[in-house]
């Protein structure tokens, strides 16, 4: 099957670019599951522009730069801040009903700004606190209503098309697409196309506890990198600091919001409110540093959580603001008008990815990447707090504007040997699968978690090491599966966070290693080359 332009994965940055691309070509879209299952639907934040009277993009562009801990590439940071304010406004164009003010219409000047932690004046825009749904639905409005595009769900990307996939290879680094398990019939296709996106998000799942859905397994990441493009900056994982204790409700995320207006984090117990033992931004500070201040005092006191208080603000204040995250804590016996809210750090966004340029560009021709994917240079060592949406907006556009701009230059796909299944046979161990799964995330969790050591990392690296060894010989000998494909990715972004870890001989940002507590005097990107 052939399209113009592959798109792996629908969130925010897959259904962005596939809208700018239809204006010139079909475009076909692939979804792990739903297409409304990524983790754009999940964000409850909100989005990052300079919209406030006396705010500036040099300000936004401060606050991103401190947060990532001086390892931004400048020039990244200052194009996507700079078009944020457009971004917004496109979204507004696509009926996002973003809270306002008071007014009304299609404008982006009465939108309600929030603050969040580590920006200097409120300039979050959103939708209560479900702006990713939102956002999803809009997008996905416009995209089943574009006759350029086909959106295809329950397609298990699997690997790159690369050149030697070729039915005549010609000896070049390229790509031509993907194949991909097709869910509903059990078999793999090549699909085909002059340009490939890969949209596919981030590699939560790779802990134990995670905010992220469960696709987010870093199928595209390891899929580039095993097909030869560089992976930077993979030791950057972010934890963010509340996500709810609950014991029945996994992953439930406690938006920054909450601390954003006015939450407090405190001592079970005691009712001790303790960041201010650990900075002078108190809740505001960025997220690793409130991540790592309640491991600090849950491991130093040996609690299972902490309290995140809201319920000083008047109820109505509440209710307004959270409606979401009120209505989801009173069916589990939680007024959070009254009661405090139970939480823990948990995984939340992977900050390093696919090594790309300002256009999108992967170091493979014709192999584009953006969103959580991607490295590109905003979030440092560090993603400030809803930057993460307003990325996929800016490079899912960017790379949908280069694609056109070099048509010509990518010329049609060629011919492409199909999946090769002669040589396997149906898995009669499931059990092998699921066991991995579980050990992955488990050793993952305790030895390259917010704090870690060389020597806990060694360990990881071992475990790894004989893991792959296992799953190789099975990948080799049974037809592929869902669980299986997500396993080996799972095992390859594994592998890449360990290794960036062990390269980085300091503490920063979202990596820190009790054995490398200081900062080294120059900031420099992990790139690991294949």
């Amino acid at each position: 099957m052939q399209h113009d332009v592959l798109i792996i994965g629908s969130g925010a940055a897959g259904l962005t670019a596939a809208l700018s691309l239809a204006r010139h070509c079909r475009v076909l879209v692939l979804a792990k599951g739903d297409i409304s299952g990524g983790s754009t639907a999940w964000a409850q934040g909100g989005i990052a522009a300079v919209l406030e009277e006396g705010d500036t993009f040099d300000s936004h562009i401060e606050d991103t730069m401190v947060a990532g801990a001086g390892l931004n590439r400048r020039e990244t940071v200052e194009f996507v801040v700079e078009n944020a304010p457009a971004a917004i406004q496109h979204l507004v164009d696509l009926g996002v009903p973003f809270n306002r003010n008071g007014g009304s219409g299609d404008h982006a000047d009465d939108l309600h700004l929030t603050r969040e932690g580590g920006h200097s004046h409120r300039r979050i825009v959103h939708v209560d606190d479900a702006t990713g749904w939102a956002v999803q639905q809009a997008l996905e409005r416009a995209a089943l209503a574009n006759p350029n595009i086909t959106l295809l769900p329950d397609m298990v990307a699997i690997d790159l098309i690369a050149d030697r996939h070729r039915v005549a290879p010609a000896g070049e680094k390229r790509i031509w697409g993907a194949y991909a398990l097709n869910r509903a019939t059990g078999h793999v296709e090549a699909l085909t196309a002059r340009a490939t996106l890969l949209a596919s998000g981030g590699a939560g799942r790779t802990y134990l506890f995670s905010t992220a859905p469960r696709g987010a397994t870093g199928d595209g990441i390891a899929m580039a990198w095993r097909a030869g493009a560089r992976v930077s900056n993979m030791e950057f994982m972010q934890f963010h600091p509340t996500c709810l204790y609950n014991l029945d409700v996994k992953n439930f995320l406690i938006t920054e919001a909450v601390r954003g207006e006015g939450g407090h984090l405190l001592i079970p117990e005691t009712g001790y409110r303790f960041m201010g033992d650990f900075d002078e931004r108190l809740e505001l500070a960025p997220r690793d540093v409130v991540a790592r201040a309640i491991d600090h005092e849950i491991k130093r006191l040996g609690l299972d959580y902490v309290h995140l208080d809201i319920s000083h603000q008047p109820p109505e204040f509440v209710k307004g603001h959270f409606p979401t995250i009120y209505d989801k804590l009173l069916g589990l016996g939680l007024d959070i008008t009254r009661d405090p809210i139970p939480v823990v750090p948990a995984q939340h966004y992977t900050c390093g990815g696919v090594l790309i340029d300002l256009n999108g560009r992967t170091d493979l021709p014709g192999l584009y990447a953006a969103g959580e994917v991607s490295q590109s240079g905003l979030h440092g060592a560090n993603r400030l707090a809803s930057n993460s949406l307003l990325e996929c907006f800016v490079f899912g556009d960017a790379a949908a504007k280069d694609i056109i701009e070099h048509w010509d230059e990518l010329g049609p796909a060629p011919q492409i040997l199909p999946w090769d299944e002669s040589r396997v046979t149906d898995s009669d161990e499931e059990v092998v699968v699921q066991h991995n799964w579980r050990e992955i995330r488990r050793f993952m969790w305790d030895y390259v978690g917010i704090v870690r050591t060389t020597k806990r990392l060694e360990r990881a690296r071992h475990r790894i090491e004989l893991l792959r060894s296992e799953v190789e010989e099975y990948y080799g000998n049974f037809r592929v599966t869902p669980d299986l494909v997500e396993l080996r990715n799972l095992i390859e972004v594994a592998d890449l966070i360990v290794r960036s870890a062990l390269e980085r001989k300091e503490s920063r940002g979202l990596h820190y290693n009790s054995d490398y507590p200081d900062l080294l005097p120059v900031a420099e990107d992990t790139v690991l080359v294949p």
